[in-house]
């Protein structure tokens, strides 16, 4: 039986992909590395850990100790949480921290990635046991777009991927071909609430992938959140990237969009 270290975020995707690892046979260690995580998490590992993403060394030694090899890093850890929650961190995060030429997310993230290949550790792709999660293209919901809201989606698809790889954000909000929101460290629901409002109801919001997107983290992924905040702000329709993108808690999110009459799409360049 492998071992798999999961280094857990906000989210249901780290309860996802647990369940998914143990299905296959695999003992999941789980390292909750942010306050908030689901509690399943703890609730069904095989060995659970809450340490803060700021004591990095701690987390590398604990993967060790419990004979990990692979490690998967899945759940919300926004630039947010990074700058504002990084408290007290340990000699090698301030290292890590020191060496940074920026603070762009896969500057960050791939810096994670070598520090833990130090002593051994592969992080593996966030998709490996996920791929029912990324539907192809289709319409999800039970409406389906209008001509103008194909439209968007088109121009919203060009301009998230623009977004996307300069490392700003993989979301962005339009209405009638304009950008009322894009993505920044704020996090997709953010971006939506606040794009929607400015919108004043009807906006379209694009989800996508980065041009060069590194499965290994920050795979775009939308859930129940995410149409709550388009509900609250009055969005009516989310097009995420066929194939590409994880999509969560599918049953309840269809559901509360077929009740709000949004339309939810997966599309692709060729849309």
């Amino acid at each position: 039986m492998e071992k798999v270290g999961l280094l857990a975020g906000v989210g249901k995707l780290p309860v996802e992909f647990m369940r998914a690892a143990k299905q296959l046979g695999h003992e999941v260690i789980v390292i909750a590395v942010v306050d908030g995580v689901e509690p399943e998490l703890a609730a069904e590992a095989d060995a659970y850990y809450e340490i803060n993403v700021a004591k990095l060394d701690k987390v590398i030694k604990t993967l060790k100790k419990n004979g990990v090899a692979k490690v998967t890093m899945i759940g919300k850890v926004t630039k947010e949480i990074l700058f504002k929650g990084l408290k007290f961190p340990d000699w090698r995060a301030i290292k890590l921290l020191a060496k940074l030429r920026n603070r762009k997310d896969d500057t960050i993230m791939l810096a994670i990635v070598e520090e833990l290949a130090k002593d051994g550790l592969e992080v593996v792709d966030q998709t490996l046991y996920l791929k029912p999660l990324m539907p192809a293209c289709g319409v999800l919901s039970h409406r389906k777009p209008t001509a103008d809201e194909e439209d968007d989606i088109r121009f919203g698809f060009v301009t998230a991927k623009a977004m996307g790889g300069m490392d700003i954000g993989q979301t962005v909000v339009v209405k009638n071909k304009a950008v009322m929101a894009v993505e920044a460290i704020e996090g997709t629901d953010a971006c939506i609430r606040r794009g929607g409002a400015l919108g004043r109801e009807k906006s379209v919001v694009v989800k996508v992938a980065k041009p060069n997107q590194d499965p290994r983290f920050d795979v775009p992924a939308v859930g129940k959140q995410t149409i709550l905040s388009m509900i609250e702000s009055k969005c009516n329709v989310l097009a995420m990237e066929a194939g590409r993108t994880l999509f969560v808690e599918q049953d309840e999110v269809l559901d509360l969009a077929n009740r709000h009459n949004i339309c939810i799409c997966a599309v692709d360049k060729n849309f």
